[in-house]
This record gives C-alpha cells, structure tokens and sequence, in this order.
C-alpha cells in the first residue's frame, strides 16, 4: 500500500452483513446495563442504520428518540428500517450535535465513538445535551482481542503485510480499552463512571459466510481490504480460511466483545 486506506461508511447493507447482525445482540445487553425508566427522552448519536435506536423502542418505551449520523446511506436505511412518529433521524456530527444543551434524558453510543476524529469532543457534546441527572452511555468492539472476527482479520492481514500493521484496528483506537474509556468520561465531568465488558456469541454458517462481508467495501477492516492488490487479497483469505475452517466448511464459532461505559451528567435532575 502506498497509505492508509480512508475507511468508508456508505453502504447500510454492507454495514449489517459485515457487523450489524452482532451490534444487536450487544444493543440488548448495554441497554439492560443502563436500566433507564421508559418514557425518556434520547440521543442516539452515530445511529448508523438504526439498530441501537430500534432495540431502545422495543425495550424502554421511549417518549422521543432523536438519531444523529454523519453517513447519508446509514441515515437512509435507518428511516426506511424504522417508521415510529417518536423518531427522527438526521444528519449531523457526533462533535456538534444538532440539539439544545440538557435536551435529552439519555445520550447514547454504539460502535462509533473510536471512529470519531475528536473521541473527547464528542463524549463532551454527549454530556452537553444530556440533562443534570441523567445517563451518558457507549460502547465500542474490542479490537485488542475480544471482537475476535475483525482480531483473526488483522491477524493474517499483517502476517501476509508486515509493514501496514500500523492499519491494525487495534493500533489506530486504543480508546477501544477499559481504562481510555473510563478516563475519557471523567475527563469530561461525567460522574459515577463505570465500564463493563459485553460478549455475544458471533456464529457463521461456514467461511463464505464470515469472509464474504470483507468484501462489501463499508468499515474499517472491509475498507483496507478492497485497498490492496487481488494477490495479496486472496493470501489473506487463504490465512484466514486455514485458520478457521482447516477440517471443511462447517459452521465457525467465534465471540463479539465490546466495551460499555456509562456515567452520570453532574448536577440535580
């Protein structure tokens, strides 16, 4: 490679093939972490194709939802997936959040944060428009090891490509860790800070079916893939392959992990 590849985020269908399906299973588990009472108001900031803001609605009874997402396509998909008077979903930015000050009940997160250029304007923006009194909440993949379908990815990535190790999620987001996380939430007055890990089990029908979502060009792993040259694409996948499936074409079981952070804005409700 002769640089980075910029990771893109056009496509909600890629997205859901890629890492949506498992998003879910870790929206349910944060959600009942948080135990809101129904009838708030939320953020739902980086909504993307609207799974975080779909499993709010069926849990908690939300009075109000607003969805914010600086990707067309997710914000497209998102209204399409989800008819409910009580929602909006716009186009915005996680670091200048289209909301007034102590707006919403609840401000949460999910899988975006990392992604954002400015992790701290954006956890300041969360708390901005969070009411005194009420929960500040996100969570991110475990890159380091705990999302183990993107971990096995840069694992045979930078055997077969030494030198762009430094394109290792892990590397570019080490705020992906409980300790960045928590200091991240403090740094910006959020009280009560706690962090927890979140595991779903993440199944494959075979390999096609973990391999084929590295194809659709929307992520970060999916991003750099389609970046370098047809050879070195198909050494990956053989990597890959004889990592995860050497004795045929069954089902692979592999683990999601991500980390959850939550805290309380400061101040008396």
């Amino acid at each position: 490679m002769s640089g980075p590849a910029a990771d893109s985020w056009n496509s909600g269908h890629a997205y859901e093939q890629y890492v949506g399906r498992w998003s879910r299973k870790v929206a349910i588990e944060f959600l009942r972490w948080l135990t809101p009472s129904p009838g708030l108001a939320w953020a739902d900031v980086g909504c993307g194709t609207g799974a975080l803001t779909s499993t709010i609605l069926t849990m908690w009874e939300p009075s109000s939802i607003v969805g914010v997402d600086s990707s067309e396509g997710f914000v497209a998909q998102a209204r399409r997936a989800i008819a409910d008077s009580r929602v909006h979903f716009e186009i915005g930015d996680a670091t200048r959040l289209p909301l007034d000050a102590a707006d919403r009940d609840v401000t949460v997160s999910g899988l975006v944060l990392n992604f954002v250029r400015d992790h701290e304007a954006m956890a300041r923006e969360m708390a901005r428009v969070t009411r005194p009194g009420g929960s500040v909440g996100a969570y991110v993949w475990d890159y380091a090891g705990g999302m183990q379908m993107v971990r096995h990815f840069w694992d045979a990535a930078i055997a077969v490509s030494p030198h762009d190790a430094k394109l290792d999620q892990a590397e570019r987001f080490p705020v992906c860790q409980p300790g960045p996380l928590r200091a991240l939430f403090e740094r910006v007055g959020l009280e009560d800070v706690a962090v927890r890990a979140i595991d779903v089990p993440a199944t494959f029908r075979n390999f096609e079916d973990y391999w084929n979502p590295f194809l659709g060009k929307t992520g970060a792993a999916p991003s750099y893939l389609a970046s370098v040259s047809g050879d070195v694409r198909e050494r990956i996948r053989l990597r890959l392959q004889s990592r995860l499936a050497p004795a045929g074409d069954g089902p692979i079981e592999l683990t999601a992990r991500a980390w959850a952070v939550r805290g309380i804005v400061a101040g008396s409700p």
